[in-house]
């Protein structure tokens, strides 16, 4: 540690939000370079590398065969499946000396697909999958929690290519199965979740989340085995009611009533019901965003929810992309003078409507519900507005949050919630981007096909993050074995140069036997500094050379349990052999 290019932090960098932020960056893993970019120190790399490695090999065991793609990419392939413009903000572009468009590539479906295409023609060159470990580049808005979502971060991402759908379907199992062994050994608590595929497309889906009580991903899991993250879940829908016994909708005066809240304060007190008491789910809230689409026009949408839930950001993103939700402003309800702010009822909206807007209704919303909601009158709203009789939408939308206790889409149990970090995300892709781009070989008939593809993603920098949120304590980060940067933390308790000396031949023992060391032999450093270090820094095991040396024992401090025991020192070697291997 003399000679390492490490120093350590006592505080927390100002702007971080989460503890892996935090203990990377006060114990020299990684140093931030700009807003979500980061440089890697000698601690940090070495256990990238090791992340790294263990990706490799399951990779490698399951048959893909590793390449590396430049990250500057040319525009072209990118246009062909409209992702130069759906990718929006979110791509870095550029143009070189002679005004050519270029990227930095954010991921490389294209790439992989325009490789194959160049080299292989026939359905004998099937199936095949490539993989590779590189630098991807996302202009994140808002890049935030250190190295878990950054603007520069590496990923590894495969492609399989197969003739047929049952070729896919086999590819995909392999890759799935290929990742479990990637995450057991990586250590921490993970979660398999169906999810949506979104933008990329396809059809099969399924996201492996570390779980963590940080991460920026709810999911759900219920006690029959189903698990999906919030964006995947699909409301069960009720039966439609039969409504013939509802009174006509009629509008009543509501005055100081712009929220659910103080609407149902004052139904209890203006209109109480004989059944029982209002509530917010017998309101329809009409929530109102502006969908930015990437060519840049900007689309006013509605979205009618039970007013016992809110629209969750999330799930409506993934609704409507790959167009982006920005606020509904003021300058948009003066362009909309029909919309009364607080009071908006379904009677405003719909594209049949005077303003026009897109009206999608939570599918909860089914014919004979009846519902409370705005009269489009300042201080009104309507009573008895019965879904199907009094008003109808454009379509529905999945974009209402879940809650614990909903049921499971399955029949499995009520959902549980729970968050979770994105790790990986595998996807049977089917032929959209061999269509688009004309990856087509010769099949046992001698017809050309178009090859089916899948893609799989795993976050390797962001796995060195999760790796210390599922491993770490008050005093720093306790690495798993398998990716720590040493396996033993050697500190020396004292000054006295045989003390010094004694070390430096343990070290030498320890290293004989294929153990990493880092030996702290800083001569200027107090113990207590030293071992304070050592606990941030999270090395599996700490062996402490002190006054036990007289006695012929040195201290040995397992990092997880705490616990610590005395070794003599000519059976120190055999006793980390047994502990590191």
């Amino acid at each position: 540690m003399s000679r390492l290019f490490l120093r350590t932090l006592r505080d927390d960098p100002a702007d971080a939000e989460v503890p892996s932020h935090r203990l990377l960056v006060r114990a020299g893993y990684v140093r931030r370079a700009a807003p979500g970019v980061y440089s890697w120190l000698p601690l940090g790399l070495r256990v990238l590398e090791r992340v790294e490695a263990i990706v490799r090999e399951e990779m490698d065991a399951m048959g893909a065969q590793e390449v590396r793609f430049p990250a500057l990419l040319p525009r072209e392939p990118y246009e062909a499946t409209n992702r130069w413009t759906e990718y929006g903000p979110n791509l870095f572009r550029l143009k070189d000396r002679r005004g050519t468009d270029m990227l930095l590539g954010p991921t490389h479906e294209e790439m992989f697909t325009l490789l194959v295409k160049d080299l292989y023609s026939s359905y004998k060159d099937l199936p095949l999958s490539l993989y590779q470990i590189q630098t991807k580049y996302r202009d994140e808005a808002r890049p935030r929690a250190g190295i878990l979502r950054g603007r520069e971060f590496i990923m590894k991402d495969s492609y399989s290519f197969d003739v047929t759908d049952e070729g896919l379907a086999a590819s995909y199992q392999a890759h799935r199965e290929a990742y479990v062994r990637i995450f057991d050994r990586l250590g921490f608590e993970y979660a398999v979740v169906h999810a949506d595929s979104g933008a990329m497309g396809g059809s099969a889906s399924e996201e492996f989340l570390a779980v963590a009580e940080t991460g920026e991903d709810t999911f759900v899991r219920s006690p029959g085995g189903y698990a999906a993250n919030v964006e995947a879940v699909t409301t069960v829908v009720p039966e439609p009611i039969d409504a013939a016994d509802v009174p006509a909708a009629h509008a009543e005066q509501t005055p100081d009533t712009p929220t659910i809240d103080t609407l149902v304060a004052h139904l209890q007190e203006a209109f109480p019901r004989e059944d029982r008491p209002w509530t917010a789910g017998d309101t329809l809230k009409n929530v109102l965003v502006v969908l930015r689409h990437p060519d840049g026009t900007r689309e006013p949408l509605a979205i009618g929810v039970p007013g016992d839930r809110g629209v969750d950001a999330k799930r409506l993103e993934t609704q409507v992309s790959p167009a982006e939700v920005e606020p509904f402003e003021e300058t948009d309800f003066r362009a909309h003078p029909a919309l009364v702010k607080g009071y908006i009822g379904p009677a405003a909206l719909g594209s049949e409507s005077a303003s026009g807007i897109r009206y999608l209704l939570d599918p909860r919303v089914v014919d004979g519900t009846r519902w409370v909601t705005g009269a489009n009158v300042e201080g009104s709203h309507v009573i008895d507005l019965v879904a199907g009789r009094d008003f109808t939408a454009d379509g529905t939308i999945e974009a209402a949050e879940v809650r614990a206790g909903d049921p499971a889409p399955d029949g499995s149990g009520p959902l549980e919630l729970a968050r979770g970090i994105e790790m990986g995300h595998i996807f049977q892709l089917g032929r959209k981007y061999a269509e688009a781009l004309g990856l087509q070989v010769l099949d046992e008939n001698g017809k050309l096909v178009t090859v089916t593809m899948g893609s799989y993603g795993v976050g390797v920098s962001r796995a060195v993050a999760a790796i210390v949120e599922g491993f770490h304590d008050e005093l720093g980060i306790v690495w798993p074995r398998e990716v720590a940067p040493f396996d033993v933390h050697l500190v020396v308790a004292g000054k006295d140069p045989d003390l010094l000396a004694s070390a430096e031949g343990l070290v030498s023992d320890i290293e004989a036997a294929g153990i990493t060391v880092l030996h702290d032999d800083r001569p200027k450093v107090s113990p207590g500094v030293k071992f304070k270090d050592a606990e941030l820094l999270g090395m599996p095991t700490i062996v402490v050379v002190g006054r036990g040396l007289a006695d012929g024992v040195v201290e040995v401090k397992d990092r997880a349990t705490g616990t610590r025991r005395d070794v003599a020192i000519e059976a120190l070697v055999d006793d980390l052999r047994g502990v590191c291997r």
